[in-house]
This record gives C-alpha cells, sequence and structure tokens, in this order.
C-alpha cells in the first residue's frame, strides 16, 4: 500500500540567491538523504560537536530556524524540510546570522523519528505552521495525529518541551485534543512565543485572517 506522508513534494527549482547559498553550503550543512542509509549512521557525526539536540519539523524557509538557533549557541539543531528550496533559503539565511549549529535533513520526520533519533534524546521539538491539510479527506495526512504524537513524544527527554504553533483553528484544536490524550505530555495552548518570529508564512495567514495559536507542551 502506498505510504501516507504528512507532506506534499513541490517544486524544486532555485532562484540564483538559492542556487548561490546551495553551492556555498550544503555540503557543510546539509545531510544528504542517502547518508541515513549507511549503517551506525548518527546525526551527532555530522555537528561539529556534541550538543543537546532540538529537533525543528518543517523549517520552511529558515526564518525562525535561524533566529532560534542563533539563540541558542549551545545547543544543536535538526531542521528536517522536504522543500530543496526551502532548503537552500535556509542555508542563506543561517549564513547571514553567522550560525554554525544547524543540521538540515529531507528525510521524512516520522520515519526519522522512528528509526534514526532514540527515545528520551531531543532537548526540544518545534513545529511552527505545519500543513494543516484543511480538506477533511486529507486530514489522515496532518502530522498531529495519536500514533504520531505517541511516537514523537517519546523522543522527548523528560521535562523537554514541543512547542509548536498553527493558525488554522480546526487544526489547533485537534492538536489540543490528540496531546492532551498523549500520556507523556502535559500543557496546552499558550500565549504567543515572544522568541518565535514573525514569519512570511505566518504574516500571509494575518493577511488572510487567520489567527496563529500556540502551544506548548512538556514530556512528564
Amino acid at each position: 500500500m502506498r505510504e501516507v506522508l504528512t507532506y506534499s513534494r513541490r517544486g524544486s527549482r532555485f532562484t540564483p540567491r538559492q542556487e548561490a547559498a546551495w553551492e556555498a553550503h550544503h555540503e557543510a550543512w546539509v545531510i544528504p538523504d542517502e547518508a541515513v542509509d549507511v549503517p551506525g549512521f548518527s546525526f551527532e557525526d555530522h555537528f561539529a560537536r556534541p550538543a543537546p539536540l532540538i529537533v525543528e519539523i518543517g523549517s520552511g524557509i529558515g526564518e525562525a530556524t535561524a533566529a532560534l538557533a542563533a539563540a541558542r549557541p549551545d545547543h544543536n539543531v535538526l531542521a528536517l524540510e522536504v522543500w530543496r528550496p526551502g532548503v537552500a533559503d535556509t542555508l542563506a539565511r543561517l549564513a547571514e546570522v553567522g550560525v554554525d549549529n544547524v543540521r538540515l535533513c529531507s528525510v521524512d520526520a516520522v520515519w526519522c523519528a522512528e528509526h534514526l533519533l532514540a527515545p528520551g534524546s531531543l532537548a526540544e521539538l518545534w513545529t511552527f505552521f505545519p500543513d494543516p491539510w484543511h480538506k477533511a479527506r486529507h486530514h489522515k495526512r496532518r502530522l498531529v495525529k495519536p500514533e504520531y504524537a505517541a511516537l514523537l513524544s517519546s523522543r522527548l527527554a523528560p521535562g523537554a518541551l514541543w512547542r509548536l504553533a498553527t493558525d488554522w483553528a480546526e487544526y489547533a484544536e485537534q492538536i489540543v485534543e490528540v496531546l492532551d490524550a498523549e500520556p507523556l505530555l502535559e500543557g496546552g495552548a499558550v500565549e504567543r512565543w515572544s522568541e518565535r518570529p514573525v514569519t512570511k508564512f505566518e504574516r500571509r495567514g494575518l493577511t488572510a485572517g487567520r489567527q496563529p495559536v500556540d502551544l506548548r507542551y512538556r514530556r512528564r
């Protein structure tokens, strides 16, 4: 049976700026897809030094990634993003702010959590504006549903946070319902996380009349 993915592949054509950033930085900061199939693969080996690991699922064009990683030089940040132009944009932003603690990978986040991330290994998890798959027939593709929530929660260290944001009210309600029911987590909707920058994507939602909801859950 065809695998149900939580994302859709989009175009891969680069702008000149993206092309330049890719050529300059991808060898140092992008983990090749095929690398994860090598026996003994470890994300830690691709960072400059051992450090607590933060994972961001769906880093987009890297606006939040660059700002938040720059404020956490004592952490490693793994950004999972399947849209290659977004990865290239992120590389440009990382170079602009001068951070070297981020690595990007385009492997499916659920598969990555299941096969490459050990239980209790994450210092924090970020999921900002995941694809809402707003049509009812596509809800099965959503990242935050019981089986995925259980898997991702198990990868958090005790006391670690899962920070989320969405500007689809119905999805926010589903997230609360799912994560409130997850035995490993406690938390709920909170005031906007002040450290999270307002991104281009978020501004587009505000223009359309959608109000962002921030959520924060802690691993018990």
